[in-house]
């Protein structure tokens, strides 16, 4: 199978595995990260509840107009930012990190450094 079509495959893999140890909570939910060549997405779910408590991307309206063409570094942190204000104004103060099966590096991990200053900010635990 050629490299290009087994990539996802792997990545798949991988989310399942830290699934089986990652569960978001009513107390903690889960900030899952997907990652895609243009853009970044992030959300806040509730596992026992089956529900999506807050969402954000760099789609977001609230970033479009911030936010230049492509994935950058940059954007994802500032949806890291955008996440963790809207965090606080749902009233949640920890979370767990679900990477989706990517690296904790680049994109991915300025997403979770900017959520964690929000939540310093806020004067919440954070992740």
């Amino acid at each position: 199978m050629k490299r290009s079509k087994r990539k996802p495959e792997l990545r798949r893999r991988r989310h399942r595995r830290v699934r089986t140890k990652v569960e978001g909570t009513p107390e903690r939910p889960r900030l899952c990260v997907f990652r895609s060549n243009k853009h970044i997405y992030a959300q806040v779910i509730d596992d026992w509840n089956q529900r999506t408590l807050v969402s954000c991307s760099s789609l977001s309206p609230e970033l479009r107009d911030q936010v230049g063409r492509g994935s950058t570094v940059e954007s994802a942190a500032r949806v890291g930012q955008l996440l963790g204000k809207k965090c606080i104004e749902n009233g949640i103060a920890a979370l767990v990190f679900d990477r989706g099966g990517y690296r904790f590096h680049g994109r991915v991990r300025a997403l979770a450094e900017a959520t964690r200053a929000q939540f310093a900010e806020g004067g919440t635990k954070g992740f």
